[in-house]
């Protein structure tokens, strides 16, 4: 039930297989790709062990014990997964930040979470070099690849150190923090068990029981290694000595290549990699079998119905769906068959009990819309904060947190999201959930990505807005914008879809599938930016 077990019995099995982006995929620019296959980079099980002790010596001589706290920023290295292994082996809280923040935010997240250690790469060194005075609590800079000013060679400095456990290992934690799509981010300490290291977790046992891998596993992690769900899911499937193929970057096309090479059985997927692989040419989707894919797992961001349908009907009734969060106090779950029945649900919950409430903590029948509480989960802290700990609290204080997410239950107990509660839109009195507009509009082929949001109105309060990464950039403009508009209302109350549509090269989005539409919504509310020819 760890990697050190594993590798007692089969150490040269490869635990992590890290592979670049292919030349010439299509998730490239054209022209841009250099010629040539992508490179694997393998880490066996011995290797994966071994250099996790060493980390975890380096750990204790320096001074840390159970309960203290790390951070690394990396991109998906191959030793992403040997630093996460070596700090939870040593009892510690470990945070792996976004290789895609800015100065700013790495150095509130490695100074909020009070890291005494600190680990990056040559890759990212210009962002890992810039929050050095900002980050006074770090005693050790680690670089990966090459040294940086005020870093140390990592590989010398855990070359010297033993290959065998430290006398004192126990379960320590990841202690994540939130996207910070909703505002600045929150860091989850979840409670230390400091429990034996062969000792299973809930989620753990909820794979296991859902997806049942084994040690003939390969599982295939398309998405960064520090968000919560790649990182929680490679770190149990290596528990049971399977394989874990992660993807430096994603790419529709040399996914499927990949679950027929290595044979994946597992796969954690977000909604936009679906739309991508559905819009894959036919005779490109049926070139690689897919046959060994057992199990299709998908959560972070809700799933158009179309698009599960499509799914479904490519792979079969392998799809499951999970909802959940970086602070676990709740775990939903539907199979394919379930959600065919209750098509849009997320499930029904396997960890934690669901409570739809108004905003006076009411609890509401079944059918009405409010927002999600859980109870009888395992509890959880912002760390440093206790008054974002008290605002995800229910207002009648019982002790149920909320993801912040807007909802309802039917008479079966299979809850259906209806959108965040920061981002409803309020126009003339009436609540109006932008994801529908976004479910809508996301399915049309002229369309790559898409936001919804309220902007100010001076007549109705707010208005409904969409902000569009048009498929083809050529085709941006009033055109498109018409057309959007009238195939929303096609499908949906005219009240609920967009008055105006703008147009970006880009949207921000996490790579994880989440969408920063904060930062999208915030340009509009702090200027005042209404488009003109807002009706």
């Amino acid at each position: 039930m760890h990697p050190g077990a594993v590798a007692a019995l089969t150490p040269d099995k490869p635990a992590v297989i890290v592979v670049s982006p292919e030349a010439g995929t299509s998730s490239q620019p054209a022209g841009t790709a250099e010629s040539g296959p992508a490179t694997t980079r393998v880490v066996t099980y011995r290797e994966l062990d071994e250099q996790s002790n060493r980390l975890a010596h380096l750990f204790r001589a320096a001074g840390l014990r159970p309960g203290d706290q790390i951070a690394f920023m990396l991109e998906n290295h191959p030793l992403f997964l040997v630093v996460a292994w070596a700090a939870h082996r040593s009892g510690l809280y470990y945070t792996a930040i976004s290789s895609r923040l800015g100065s700013d935010e790495v150095a509130y997240i490695v100074d909020n979470c009070d890291a005494r250690v600190f680990i990056s790469s040559a890759r990212l060194a210009e962002v890992a070099t810039s929050v050095t005075e900002a980050t006074p609590k770090v005693e050790i800079r680690l670089m990966m690849d090459g040294v940086a000013p005020g870093f140390t060679s990592y590989e010398e400095a855990v070359a010297s150190r033993p290959p065998t456990p430290i006398e004192d290992e126990c379960q320590g934690s990841d202690m994540l923090y939130s996207s910070g799509t909703t505002g600045r981010p929150k860091g989850v300490k979840p409670v230390l068990t400091k429990a034996p290291l062969d000792t299973p977790g809930p989620l753990l046992q909820l794979i296991q029981f859902l997806f049942a891998p084994g040690p003939d596993s390969v599982y295939l992690s398309p998405a960064p290694l520090y968000h919560a769900a790649p990182l929680r899911y490679c770190m149990s499937f290596l528990r049971l000595g399977a394989t874990v193929v992660v993807m430096e970057r994603f790419d529709p096309e040399q996914a499927l290549r990949l679950i027929e090479e290595y044979g994946v059985t597992h796969a954690q997927w977000v909604p936009t990699m679906f739309i991508k692989m559905l819009r894959l040419p036919p005779e490109v989707r049926g070139r690689y079998d897919i046959s060994s894919l057992t199990c299709a797992i998908h959560a972070a961001a809700p799933c158009p119905i179309p698009v599960k349908e499509q799914m479904i009907e490519w792979w079969g009734p392998i799809v499951h769906e999970y909802y959940a969060g970086t602070e676990g106090n709740c775990f939903l779950y539907a199979g394919s068959e379930d959600w065919l029945t209750h098509k849009g649900t997320v499930g029904r919950p396997l960890l934690g009990v669901a409570h739809v409430c108004d905003e006076d903590g009411n609890e509401l029948p079944a059918g009405r819309h409010g927002t999600i509480y859980f109870s009888d989960g395992p509890r959880f802290e912002y760390h440093g904060d206790p008054g974002k700990t008290r605002s995800v609290q229910d207002p009648q204080g019982r002790g149920w947190t909320t993801l912040g997410d807007i909802g309802y239950l039917d008479e079966e107990g299979f809850l259906y999201l209806t959108d965040r509660r920061s981002y409803m839109i309020i126009s003339g009195g009436v609540n109006i959930y932008p994801q529908e507009a976004e479910n809508v509009l996301a399915l049309h082929p002229k369309v790559a990505d898409v936001a919804v949001f309220g902007v100010p109105d001076p007549l109705m309060g707010e208005a409904v807005k969409a902000v569009v990464e048009a498929a083809d950039p050529a085709d941006a403009g009033p055109a498109l914008e018409a057309e959007l508009i009238e195939y929303c209302r096609s499908r949906l109350a005219h009240y609920k879809c967009p008055k105006s549509v703008d147009f970006r090269d880009e949207l921000p989005r996490h790579p994880t599938g989440k969408l920063y539409k904060r930062l999208l919504r915030d340009e509009y509310w702090k200027s005042g930016n209404v488009a003109d020819r807002l009706a």
